[in-house]
């Protein structure tokens, strides 16, 4: 037998029906009292055990009785709690409901009816005469035969069922604002109205310090019921006047003890309110009103004194139902509960910020004249738990070459971002003191094994074994890319001509993988003409656990070949991203970086390869002054570069080994010069002897140049300078 159906002797519509046996009214009545003998009566005690103040008991059952046409035939609805609730025979059941509640529970009704199985135990508001709302269990019964229509029984929430129920529901979110908007619901219990006002620290998720009354500032994290107030009204994101910031927080904070305080009428609240703005501001309408102010009270940081106000919350209802001293308790154990997730919320949000400032920081910045860069990142979530160690730089480095860097750090939240923010910064520091892709690899590779370490990794609960990286390094001169890949997902290369490849390189385990077979990191060189398009991306975007990652890095690879030469980069970037990761069902962070490739013209650039002899540096000086006269350089900037490049060749000649390859580069007013030989020694600005025979070439280099460096590169070095002419 179905346990559901109503014939079923444990089914949901015998115990509500049964429970409710003496109670339907019938017939038209008004209510069937329950007899005095009755087993709960004896025990003195209703349905849900509430007592009234002073020893009675309160009633908190309804029923309403409906037809199949959903209209009511008879009702129920004496007790206490559902005063002002208005269900007259001949009205719809709807009339019942807030107007947004009313397409869903018709449906549940029209259900019960078709399936005649019951619908039990669904929280549900109703709607009071005056507006407002009352939070009720609603169970629907179908009805015995020949009626055929409904039994709707209402069960006002218990107090202090709602209290336990609502603090477990608050604590499910690290969201301030989610946090303060369930309180405030769940505050509806008690009141009428129920705002929730945050100090600002909360909100930047600031450290939580003892401070002065005047000090605090307030802004409405919440309010409830949401409906249309009157206009000066403060209302969910707005700032409390300074005044009101201090009257509430001096009010809940008497003799430095902050306490719940009770305001019993509305003539009360304007004597201490005083101005008839702060009145408007913080009183609900025009009509009689009462408030229970409650303090959000934390326990103070270590070595501070007292506890620390939070917020206040603040419930209004009418004056004729005045506060019990058991609703106070009640009212501060859930407000107090609640605080210690707001301050969880709050030290939350910091460590979000602090997360995506660190990412923030990482992201590209503009492109140069040779290259332009477009990047997208997306959390999974946006709080910090979901932000994890996705990273994606770009950066110029010495000779006019650009880097571009993605990386993915195992993990989410702090302990990724931090490891991210170590690498990337490692990584800058690494390719712009001139080492190759490769190397930094090699590098980054033995970073991640000490951040791994007792002390510094595990022990800390976090470990980077795994993370993954790709460098590429683009020349706009030889048009060209140097590209090293650490177990990461291989970029994409669109030609001018539309074509698209796959930048596969030899295979690595990634970051950090003492337990695999060490290999070195390869290099690899490809063209990209001026108009190529290059993606880099973290697996967030291509992933899909239904289909193999060939699939998405192939829908990426369409989807990038659509990108038109005359598109913003930055608009076609989160146009990909939308179509291969729509917002709302990410799995994992996705990042994307595009760069189109510009280059330099060659009438901008000049390089020559001469062999070492002793006289190099004069053939190199012939060469560069005949094409700083081409590129109508003044008269001080060609003496200058033409001293640096005979330094420079002369040191290659001398300290290095042949043969010698000199290049030059003009962007604008800048002038780069790179000298470049076979030899492994690095050249060093040492204080050398006033009269000493050597060691002043570098000297003059160095007076004369903006700034000048040494790059390495699969034959040897390169030594470059970079001038303003």
């Amino acid at each position: 037998m179905d346990p559901t159906s109503p014939s079923s002797p444990d089914s949901p519509f015998d115990v509500v029906s049964g429970a409710l046996a003496d109670y339907i009214p019938r017939a038209g009545a008004t209510a069937a009292r329950r007899p005095t003998g009755s087993r709960s009566a004896r025990r003195g005690q209703g349905p849900a055990g509430e007592r009234r103040e002073g020893g009675g008991q309160e009633q908190i059952l309804a029923v309403v009785n409906l037809d199949r046409n959903l209209t009511i035939t008879s009702c129920n609805l004496d007790a206490t709690p559902f005063a002002g609730v208005t269900a007259a025979p001949g009205t719809p059941f709807s009339a019942l409901l807030p107007p947004e509640d009313i397409p869903t529970v018709t449906q549940r009704l029209r259900n019960v009816i078709d399936t005649q199985e019951a619908h039990v135990a669904r929280v549900q508001r109703l709607r009071r005469d005056d507006g407002t709302e009352l939070v009720v269990s609603m169970s629907i019964l179908p009805a015995a035969a020949p009626q055929g229509g409904l039994t709707v029984s209402l069960i006002a929430m218990a107090r202090r069922l709602h209290l336990y129920a609502s603090a477990a529901a608050i604590g499910t979110s690290l969201d301030i604002g989610e946090t303060a908007q369930s309180l405030a619901q769940s505050l509806l219990a008690w009141g009428d109205v129920a705002a929730v006002d945050f100090d600002f620290a909360v909100w930047t998720g600031e450290a939580v310090i003892e401070q002065a009354h005047e000090r605090i500032r307030l802004r409405r994290a919440a309010l409830a019921p949401d409906r249309a107030w009157p206009e000066g009204y403060l209302t969910r994101g707005d700032n409390l006047p300074r005044e009101a910031s201090r009257l509430l927080v001096g009010a809940v904070t008497r003799d430095d003890v902050p306490q719940a305080i009770v305001i019993p009428d509305r003539a009360a609240i304007e004597r201490v309110l005083g101005d008839p703005r702060l009145v408007r501001a913080l009183v609900p309408g025009n009509l009689p009103a009462s408030v229970a102010c409650i303090p959000l009270v934390v326990r103070g940081p270590e070595g501070t004194p007292g506890p620390i106000v939070l917020g206040v919350t603040e419930v209004w209802r009418r004056p004729e139902h005045p506060f019990r001293d058991s609703e106070l308790l009640d009212l501060q154990e859930l407000v107090a509960k609640t605080a210690r997730h707001v301050d969880l919320a709050r030290q939350h949000q910091r460590e979000h910020a602090q997360v995506l400032a660190l990412q923030r920081r990482l992201l590209p910045r503009t492109g140069s004249d040779t290259i332009e860069v477009a990047s997208v990142y997306q959390p999974t979530t946006p709080d910090s738990a979901g932000v994890g160690g996705d990273w994606v730089n770009s950066f110029p480095l010495p000779g006019d070459r650009t880097a571009l860097v993605v990386g993915d750090v195992v993990g989410h939240g702090l302990g990724a971002a931090a490891a991210m923010g170590q690498l990337s910064m490692e990584a800058r520091a690494l390719l712009s003191a001139g080492l190759g892709p490769d190397e930094v690899l090699e590098r980054l590779d033995e970073t991640v094994t000490l951040l791994d370490d007792t002390d510094a990794g595990l022990a800390a609960g976090y470990s980077a074994l795994g993370s993954t990286c790709c460098i590429a390094v683009y020349d706009p001169v030889d048009h060209r890319v140097v590209m090293s890949n650490a177990g990461h997902l291989p970029p994409i290369l669109v030609h001018p001509d539309g074509s698209a490849t796959t930048l596969t390189a030899q295979p690595h385990p990634g970051l950090g993988a003492e337990f695999a077979v060490r290999e070195p990191f390869d290099l690899h060189a490809f063209a990209a003409p001026p108009g190529s398009l290059l993606a880099l991306y973290t697996d967030g975007l291509v992933e899909d656990p239904v289909s193999p990652i060939d699939e998405g890095i192939g829908r990426l690879k369409e989807a990038v070949r659509e990108v038109h030469p005359w598109d913003d980069l930055q608009q076609a970037a989160r146009r990909v991203v939308a179509q291969l990761a729509p917002r709302g069902r990410l799995r994992d962070d996705v990042t994307l970086l595009l760069a189109r490739t510009t280059g330099r013209r060659s009438r901008d650039t000049a390089t020559w390869r001469l062999p070492a002899a002793d006289d190099t540096a004069a053939r190199a000086r012939t060469l560069v002054a005949a094409l700083l006269r081409r590129w109508h350089v003044g008269a001080q900037g060609r003496d200058s570069t033409l001293l640096v490049i005979s330094e420079l060749v002369t040191n290659a000649v001398v300290f290095g080994t042949g043969p010698v390859t000199v290049r030059l580069v003009k962007a604008g007013h800048r002038l780069t010069c790179e000298v470049g030989d076979a030899g492994n020694g690095r050249p060093r600005l040492r204080r050398g002897e006033l009269l000493g025979d050597g060691g002043r070439g570098l000297h003059v280099v160095h007076k004369l140049t903006t700034r000048w460096g040494v790059r390495w590169t699969d034959t040897g070095k390169a030594v470059w300078a970079e001038l303003d002419v």
